[in-house]
């Protein structure tokens, strides 16, 4: 196995164990990655997050086959498995259950950008009305279409979410700062007596200045603070 390989490996592994430390999933949630320049990509067994090992990782196709690995996959393989079919682009995919981020899809509320972090956000969060698990080829490509257009995120009506980025660092943050958008977002709302009109909402532009709240310098150290929550390794570059 190369360094990269086994590196992607302990990423998706500790991904995971982010999911369920930072509070985003408990039993259920799971986050993959793509092996590069492949229609396949890693996924954990069928358990909580919380358990998530490098080296009991599945390798599944975009078909939704279990190609290298002991055990079941996830019965929401297709969610991972029909974005990296639809985006090449993609290299990680998560899939969180968080309160806040439910609770905005339940009242009706879009997502609003109300903080630094959520900036990325803005006009990049899709919204995925179907109820029911992705447990089927056509929901995964009914959510997949979901994200076209440049989209990282999807609010999944009484769900969660899932977010496709570039790896699957990038991922586990936009699903860390979309939550805790949402979650100041319902604080606001209640601060407000429920009138969204009072929100001092980021205008385009306001927006467009965070960009970089999910670039590699950011990223880098967002994944650091919950790495350790999480019990993982830290880097030890400055």
């Amino acid at each position: 196995m190369t360094h990269e390989l086994s590196q992607l490996r302990d990423d998706v592994a500790l991904a995971n164990r982010i999911l369920e430390a930072a509070g985003l999933s408990n039993a259920f949630g799971h986050a993959s990655a793509r092996l590069p320049g492949t229609d396949t990509f890693l996924l954990p067994t069928r358990r909580s997050p919380r358990f998530a090992q490098a080296s009991s990782l599945l390798v599944v196709d975009v078909d939704g086959k279990v190609v290298a690995g002991d055990g079941s996959p996830n019965s929401e393989l297709w969610i991972h498995a029909r974005i990296y079919a639809a985006r090449p682009d993609i290299g990680g995919v998560v899939h969180a259950h968080p309160e806040g981020c439910v609770c905005l899809t339940q009242i009706g509320e879009p997502h609003r950008v109300v903080h630094h972090q959520g900036g990325p956000f803005h006009g990049r969060v899709a919204v995925f009305d179907k109820i029911g698990l992705i447990r089927s080829r056509a929901l995964g490509d009914e959510l997949a279409r979901t994200l076209d257009g440049g989209n990282i995120a999807a609010m999944m009506r009484g769900h969660g979410i899932t977010t496709a980025c570039a790896d699957v660092r990038t991922a586990t943050i936009a699903a860390l700062f979309l939550e805790e958008s949402a979650a100041l977002q319902l604080r606001m709302l209640a601060a407000a007596g429920g009138d969204a009109s009072r929100l001092r909402v980021f205008t385009p532009e306001e927006a467009k200045r965070l960009d970089d709240q999910l670039g590699p310098a950011i990223v880098e150290r967002a994944w650091d603070y919950y790495a350790a929550i999480a019990g993982g390794r830290v880097s030890t570059t400055a």
